[in-house]
């Protein structure tokens, strides 16, 4: 064997370690990294989220993401000085308005959606309705479990109401009144589950 031979049997160990020491490992086979992480589903990254709020008085409503409900931050624009019982209507209304209308496109990419329909309106209790009580255009009878379930839990935790974890809701004009109940069931299965509801006495 030559003289160059043996330096060059030298030189390839050399080079091997010379290599690792920077940090790259040889390989004898193509390296597969797979795609791009993905979202997480039903994760929002925080600024969408405080932009929402910085809008009005900072509220949540339910929005379905997979199988569930979950709560999403809104705001709803209320005039300073506004009595106490057309604060909540104005409230109540903000938060219809928010649950009907199309999420953002952070909130699409991330898996939610709604099934409030739009154009669904709310008021004030009648002449003879308990005082917390809240009139809808449509029967909630009608709506849909996800509708109703979004509905309720969202308004059942705001300032639209007491904040007990319940809603008194009714139809238009006579239209008999139940107080309906947002429940961890409900909130885990809209779809199968509505929410829990009584009757309720007219004064």
């Amino acid at each position: 064997m030559t003289a160059r031979s043996v330096r060059g049997l030298l030189a390839v160990p050399l080079l091997a370690a010379l290599v690792t020491g920077c940090g790259i490992r040889p390989t004898e086979v193509p390296t597969d990294f797979g795609g791009a992480p993905s979202r997480v589903p039903c994760s929002l990254s925080g600024p969408a989220v405080s932009t929402q709020s910085s809008r009005g008085v900072p509220v949540q409503v339910f929005l379905l993401c997979g199988s569930s409900l979950v709560a999403v931050d809104r705001a709803v624009r209320v005039p300073e000085g506004t009595p106490d019982a057309r604060r909540r209507v104005i409230v109540a209304q903000g938060l219809l308005d928010q649950l009907a209308a199309s999420p953002s496109a952070a909130e699409k990419g991330a898996g939610y959606t709604t099934h409030v329909p739009g154009g669904l309106g709310v008021t004030g209790p009648g002449p003879k309705d308990p005082e917390d009580a809240l009139r809808l255009s449509t029967a909630p009878d009608r709506l849909t479990s996800y509708a109703l379930a979004q509905l309720v839990c969202t308004l059942s935790d705001s300032a639209a109401t007491e904040g007990d974890g319940s809603v008194i809701l009714g139809g238009p004009a006579s239209e008999p009144l139940r107080r309906y109940a947002c429940t961890d069931d409900v909130r885990n299965r809209p779809g199968t589950t509505e929410p829990p509801s009584g009757d309720v006495t007219a004064g």
